[in-house]
């Protein structure tokens, strides 16, 4: 699978002055994300469960 290929999407809420922010895309059965300063940099893949758990401790 080319993840460059996969839809990328940042935060609504990321400034569009090339902060600090992070990409996502969703692929069969995971979750890709990247720095969106660096694109061709390596991306960091997990499983939709891990996903969701590291979403849920990062939203406390």
């Amino acid at each position: 699978m080319d993840l460059n290929d996969l839809h990328w999407r940042k935060a609504s809420r990321s400034a569009s002055n090339g902060g600090e922010c992070v990409e996502l895309a969703a692929a069969p059965g995971i979750i890709a994300v990247r720095d969106s300063k660096d694109p061709d940099g390596p991306k960091l893949l997990m499983g939709r469960d891990e996903f969701a758990a590291l979403a849920a401790i990062l939203k406390h």
